[in-house]
């Protein structure tokens, strides 16, 4: 089969395109022809060796969608040969649905992914494609999708009637989240360094945004939404106190990213005097998954997609990613 593999470390070059073996049901997996695969930052980092327990030569790609071409021997559950199926990534998240066990993973690297024609995985990681979805909106969905929807609901709470600001628009987790919380009945407010992101945004269902470049940008939201009641947070940084601050007393933050780097200054009363409560976040389990399905069907959702393109570019998917010339998903077609 054709794959994209990374045989050495160094960035996106160092990915190409050559003839892989083509995985088997031998270990009890199932085998899907790949329709489509979309791209995480996840892949990015694992190029430069900035993720553990990165195995060479291997596939990248958490996300997929696609039809199932082979069941292994005995297999007696709910899947069949020619299902439209969308992929779950998380691979044995365990039986606490509170915290992943100690040997969870993600689809892709160290086990192979997405970025080729087939990929094999647990029948467990396989769920019916949402019908009104094409293959690339499927892929799209995901790894992202899950990660948002476990962040709004499960870790925070999130209630219709509620004000929900999620920071980092522009990226899948944040796009996705979007949707969600609009779909949940919630008003949505959103952050951003750039202003077409914010834009983006509001054709999702966001209310309003902040760019904040702006020095005053928490005054700006404080006009915008006096209230506060969820945070969900992928940057941190310095945003986190300016976060804090804008919570209403009792409020939920949900942290699963840093793309900002570490909190430089917690200023402690900010939390214990406003009872505010900090949850970490990261993925999800099948509930979670299942979870997002019901509600992307329930309300006809459709993740944003930024770029479509053949398999073939994958190495160039990746340099859109690192120049983040695109907003929202990007998209692999084999």
């Amino acid at each position: 089969m054709r794959a994209a593999v990374l045989r050495e470390l160094g960035g996106p070059d160092k990915l190409v395109i050559e003839d892989y073996p083509r995985p088997t049901t031998a270990d009890g997996e199932v085998v899907v022809r790949l329709g489509a695969a979309a791209l995480n930052r996840r892949d990015l980092y694992i190029t430069y060796g900035q993720y553990p327990d990165v195995v060479l030569p291997s596939v990248m790609g958490s996300d997929g969608a696609g039809h199932i071409e082979e069941l292994p021997a005995g297999y007696s559950g709910a899947r069949a040969v020619g299902e439209a199926v969308v992929i779950h990534p998380s691979l044995g998240w365990g039986s606490d649905p509170r915290v992943q066990a100690r040997d969870f993973r993600t689809l892709g690297v160290p086990k192979d992914g997405t970025f080729a024609e087939y990929v094999a995985l647990p029948a467990e990681n396989l769920f019916p494609m949402p019908a009104h979805l094409s293959h690339a909106e499927a892929a799209a969905l995901p790894l992202a999708g899950v990660t948002a929807y476990r962040a709004l609901v499960s870790r925070g709470e999130l209630r219709a009637g509620e004000t929900v600001l999620v920071t980092g628009t522009g990226g899948g987790v944040a796009s996705v989240g979007i949707q969600i919380a609009t779909a949940l009945g919630a008003r949505v407010f959103v952050t951003s360094t750039r202003d077409e992101n914010l834009e983006l945004a509001r054709s999702l269902g966001a209310v309003g945004g902040v760019n904040t470049t702006d020095p005053k940008w928490a005054a700006r939201l404080k006009e915008l939404t006096p209230r506060v009641d969820l945070v969900v947070d992928s940057v941190g940084g310095a945003l986190l106190p300016q976060l804090l601050r804008a919570l209403r007393a009792g409020g939920r933050l949900v942290t699963l990213g840093a793309s900002a780097g570490p909190v430089p200054e917690l200023v402690m009363p900010y939390v214990f005097l406003k009872q505010i409560d900090i949850r970490g976040t990261t993925m999800g389990n099948a509930d979670d998954f299942q979870g997002l399905l019901d509600l992307v069907l329930g309300h006809g959702i459709r993740p944003h997609i930024g770029a479509r393109l053949p398999l073939e570019r994958a190495a160039d998917a990746l340099r859109m990613m690192e120049s983040n010339s695109a907003t929202g998903k990007i998209v692999l077609e084999p």
